[in-house]
């Protein structure tokens, strides 16, 4: 099954979908920011289009654990993305995301003036590629194991 990760942002939003096998993840081009009821719109078309069977969608959450202002807008465009797209859809704690993909860009050579335009599919790529280790670990057995 493949899943595309979303990095919803105020200017960008960063995607990543994985492969067929659930193994590796790849950032996508970004799409720009617009209304909710749309970029949902287009994000569900795109899952179609891939085939996506689950959406991660990064939950921006405070050092603290607590659900900031930017937590809050996740959460209200989760509710469009809900309604436009029939795909599951799982909210995923995505603190230091940015940091980390920030991180692999400067070590592949990219200086921060030169990451704008992949830091956000980056981030989702680094949310996704957690999120798949994460399934890994717990590998399922077959029932006479």
């Amino acid at each position: 099954m493949r899943i595309l990760a979303i990095d919803y942002g105020s200017r960008r939003i960063g995607l990543a979908l994985s492969d067929p096998t659930g193994t590796l993840a790849r950032p996508l081009p970004f799409l720009p920011a617009q209304a909710d009821a749309r970029l949902a719109r287009e994000i569900a078309a795109l899952a179609d289009r891939e085939k996506a069977g689950l959406l991660l969608l990064g939950l921006p959450r405070n050092m603290n654990g607590t659900a900031g202002e930017a937590a809050t807008k996740v959460e209200a465009f989760a509710v469009h993305l809900r309604k436009a797209c029939p795909v599951p859809l799982k909210l995923i704690d995505e603190r230091l995301s940015t940091v980390q993909a920030s991180r692999q860009l400067q070590e592949s050579g990219l200086d921060t003036r030169h990451q704008r335009g992949r830091i956000d599919s980056e981030a989702a790529a680094v949310l996704l590629q957690a999120y798949l280790d994460a399934q890994s670990s717990f590998p399922l057995l077959p029932p006479d194991a």
